[in-house]
């Protein structure tokens, strides 16, 4: 009965898309003032807060940071109906209706709080100025190219470059959403969820889904709790247990029991998980136990563990030329184009209704760039004002080419463009450096990374949204002016949960930490290779990674040219190489997570697709916050009780013999 339910309500939404706005035809659009209601931010603060803990969890162990639209328009939706029923109960009259625009409202806010947390850069080029990160980078010393983390300083940064992008590509919307018809995957499938929640079928669905988050999210942060009682030691509880042998452990082969990539696994497609696992396999199976082989021919056997010299500059150079990875939350089809509906015209005059002035936004985009250059050479000393303007007369250029590759293919590149900016502003300069040591060179290109990446990454997450606003009649102005006030949020939400994880966990950026941050480590090896040039890198490292960059163009071109059946099983070069750094585990976290979506599909795909992404936000929410009171435990000095650790038999008979002696 539950299956043929589920079948009915799937039936109901799929006559319903044939066409949506007929279906609220009769229902008056609100004013774009009435979208941005006190209640939506109210929602949104409670909502982007939580979400830039995940974020931030997820930054400073892999950065694979799944994509979260889904999540929010839920969670909002469940929220504000929760609200506004309450409300209605306790008798207050003239309670505004909930409607889909408000919830397209509280999902941009959400959605660009928690961006931040990402672009801000906590777990690449800001915390790569750390202390922490270049001693682990076996540079020499040298207070010029050291910044260490503080709260005022990241919190005036990013409102200095976070707004820049929200206004270069303001004058676009029309030609990326009207005239291109640009797809915008996840856009367009957080848009189809709002309108389905909206219908009475699909409220009811929303309902069980919401329902069902929340009994997973329940159960992940219990479990995350239940784990930490194991943890009073290092490499102590479940993180550390050898599922697969310990030798298997050593090469970091092994299942760490984390709800959070498990949840991102069934969020992920097939392909991209097989790949990380592959990756794995091909660098921690093959790659490093052969190049260890030759210490002390290749690199010294003397350095540091951590050392670029040494094996981890085999391992940074094999992640460096491969772009961040966003990953999709199902939304990623491309839809064929068809000849203009009712919708289709309806959404037009809505759109092109409420416009905002291309004046007004070039405008804003000046005032605040000329601010900035100002600034920012304050905040990095090592910055020139030059490198800043250089950085925002190219910003708008790749901001529109983030904006429309995305729109193609849902990937945003943003990290692309800022690694080109480490190469170009560090090389620059350190050149000029009137020293002539190229002091400073580091901070510069990190810095620059930083300037581009806000503009580039939050142009591509507006266009987004204007999709979704497109889909759901949301006016334009309310979509900017969440938007705006969302990334206002984010620059002081971020940098303060970024705070708080650095304050409570002191080991943040140490290999074999609870948080390596592996991505700041290589950030900053980038920026040393832009000042130092190549020389620097050990034998035969350059080789590999020419090797590699062109098996991966030639992997690339492979899935190009072949069939769409063909490519789905040719691995993907930039997932391989997430794990070159960090290891395999969660690469068998997450394809367990996939083999949970891949049975549940072949056994009910109906209630899969439908409550699937809700189970997977359950396990990654409760996880994610569970780290809230963690850090507050840490802070506090409350340890946990028990340290589970594992041990060979060998080593065991030493420890039992040492005790009894």
């Amino acid at each position: 009965m539950a299956r043929r339910r589920a079948q009915e309500e799937e039936d109901d939404d799929d006559d319903a898309e044939e066409s949506v706005e007929r279906v609220f035809e009769g229902r008056e659009v609100p004013r774009w003032r009435e979208q941005v209601t006190a209640r939506a931010l109210a929602v949104s603060a409670l909502l982007g807060t939580m979400f830039s803990v995940i974020v931030m969890k997820l930054n400073l162990t892999t950065g694979i940071i799944p994509s979260l639209n889904v999540s929010a328009g839920l969670l909002g939706f469940f929220l504000l109906t929760s609200w506004t029923k309450l409300l209605a109960k306790a008798g207050f009259t003239g309670v505004m209706p909930f409607t889909r625009q408000e919830n397209t409202v509280v999902q941009t806010c959400v959605v660009a709080c928690s961006g931040i947390a990402f672009s801000g850069g906590f777990g690449s080029y800001m915390f790569a100025m750390s202390e922490t990160i270049s001693e682990q980078s076996g540079e020499t010393w040298d207070p010029h190219n050291i910044k260490n983390p503080g709260l005022g300083w990241m919190i005036g940064f990013l409102f200095i470059v976070s707004f820049l992008g929200l206004f270069s590509v303001v004058p676009l919307r029309k030609i990326m959403i009207i005239d291109y018809k640009l797809i915008y995957p996840s856009g367009t499938a957080t848009a189809h969820l709002i309108n389905s929640f909206h219908t009475p079928q699909g409220a009811k669905l929303a309902k069980r889904q919401v329902k069902t988050l929340g009994k997973f999210f329940a159960g992940s942060f219990a479990w995350g709790f239940f784990q930490w009682f194991y943890t009073a030691g290092e490499g102590c509880g479940f993180m550390s247990f050898p599922t697969l042998g310990l030798e298997a452990y050593r090469q970091k082969f092994f299942f760490d029991f984390s709800a959070t990539y498990v949840g991102v696994g069934m969020i992920c497609p097939y392909l991209v998980n097989a790949s990380v696992l592959l990756g794995g396999v091909v660098s921690w199976g093959i790659m490093w136990p052969l190049i260890e082989q030759k210490k002390g021919d290749w690199y010294p056997a003397d350095l540091k563990p951590s050392s670029l010299r040494g094996i981890v500059g085999y391992r940074v150079r094999g992640m460096m030329s491969e772009p961040t990875l966003p990953i999709s939350d199902g939304g990623g089809e491309s839809l064929p184009a068809a000849e203009e509906t009712f919708d289709d015209r309806r959404r037009t005059e809505l759109f092109l209704k409420d416009q905002i002035p291309n004046t007004l936004a070039l405008s804003a985009y000046l005032v605040i760039a000329v601010v900035s250059i100002a600034t920012v050479p304050h905040i990095f000393h090592q910055l020139r004002w030059y490198h800043v303007a250089a950085s925002y007369v190219i910003a708008p250029v790749l901001a529109f080419c983030n904006a429309y590759g995305c729109g193609l293919t849902d990937w945003s590149l943003a990290t692309t463009y800022g690694k080109l900016a480490i190469f170009t502003v560090g090389a620059w300069a350190a050149a000029s450096d009137p020293h002539g040591s190229g002091s400073g060179g580091i901070i510069a290109g990190l810095a620059a990374c930083g300037v581009m990446i806000g503009i580039v990454s939050t142009a591509s997450d507006l266009t987004q949204d204007f999709k979704t606003g497109y889909m759901t009649l949301a006016s334009p102005r309310s979509m900017f002016v969440s938007q705006v006030i969302g990334t206002a949020m984010g620059c002081v939400v971020a940098p303060s949960v970024f705070w708080l994880f650095y304050n409570a966990f002191r080991d943040i950026g140490l290999p074999g930490s609870e948080y390596p941050s592996p991505n700041a480590l290589v950030y900053r090896n980038m920026a040393i290779l832009g000042v130092q040039g190549l020389g620097s890198l050990p034998r035969h490292c350059l080789d590999l990674c020419i090797a590699f960059f062109t098996a991966a163009i030639a992997i690339n071109l492979a899935r190009d040219l072949a069939g769409a059946r063909a490519a789905a099983y040719i691995p993907l070069p930039m997932a391989m190489a997430i794990p070159f750094y960090l290891g395999p585990y969660f690469g068998i976290d997450m394809c367990i997570g996939s083999l949970v979506r891949l049975v549940w599909d072949r056994l009910d795909p109906v209630r899969a697709k439908a409550f699937a992404p809700p189970v997977a936000s359950g396990l990654i929410c409760g996880d994610g916050i569970w780290t809230v009171p963690q850090s507050v435990l840490a802070l506090a000095g409350v340890k946990p009780p028990i340290c589970m650790k594992f041990l060979s038999r060998t080593a065991n008979a030493k420890v039992d013999a040492f005790l009894h002696s």
